[in-house]
């Protein structure tokens, strides 16, 4: 069998990063004077931090907001983050067949280390703040051939580095919209992966 390489996103498919990025937007607005409407911005995580604050925030004031919801991201959305259900089975189905994992997230990566030493999901790379197509340079430079995502723009990064394009829908994102993007799987959740791999890989289940 060749080298097998999975890429993973993280927010929304590997952990439940919602409730934590809420607290931290609260933080944020009561520091900046601004009521966000945190559940909306929250519904679909995925773009950059710069794109969700603009409808909300002069041009001029953006930079300096998002770094410093960096700074607060630590103390309000480590802790109170869950991993999503099947994210370690998952991690461990690609180990069993003797693959490597790689979070490619558009995450602030030492925001993005924090939650993996902290929910113990042992992955071998982590490459952080690269969103959409940006992410196919870091897969193909990993040799991956399966990226697992949420959002269409996992879709998008997953298709321009030409591999196989598995969409959960624990994001935002409608099975519809995932499908409408070119995704080639959609699956309820992580849960189905370990099964999807062994049948994507010859149907043999791994020992």
């Amino acid at each position: 069998m060749p080298d097998l390489v999975v890429g993973f996103d993280l927010d929304l498919t590997l952990i439940d990063t919602a409730p934590g990025f809420q607290d931290v937007l609260r933080a944020l607005g009561a520091e900046l004077d601004v009521d966000f409407p945190v559940e909306e911005m929250t519904r679909r995580l995925g773009p950059p931090l710069d794109m969700l604050l603009e409808p909300y925030l002069d041009a001029e004031r953006i930079p300096a907001a998002g770094d410093r919801f960096r700074a607060l991201y630590p103390d309000h959305a480590i802790t109170s983050v869950p991993v999503l259900p099947g994210a370690h089975d998952a991690l461990a189905a690609v180990r069993r067949r003797g693959g490597r994992t790689v979070v490619v997230t558009g995450k602030f990566p030492e925001n993005a280390r924090l939650h993996l030493d902290h929910t113990g999901l042992d992955v071998d790379v982590l490459e952080g703040w690269v969103w959409g197509v940006g992410k196919a340079a870091v897969l193909r430079r990993e040799g991956a051939s399966i990226y697992v995502g949420d959002h269409v723009h996992d879709v998008e990064g997953a298709l321009a580095a030409e591999v196989t394009s598995v969409s959960v829908l624990t994001g935002g994102c409608t099975a519809e919209e995932l499908r409408d993007a070119g995704t080639h799987v959609v699956l309820e959740s992580l849960h189905e992966f370990p099964a999807w791999l062994d049948e994507h890989l010859g149907g043999v289940s791994a020992p």
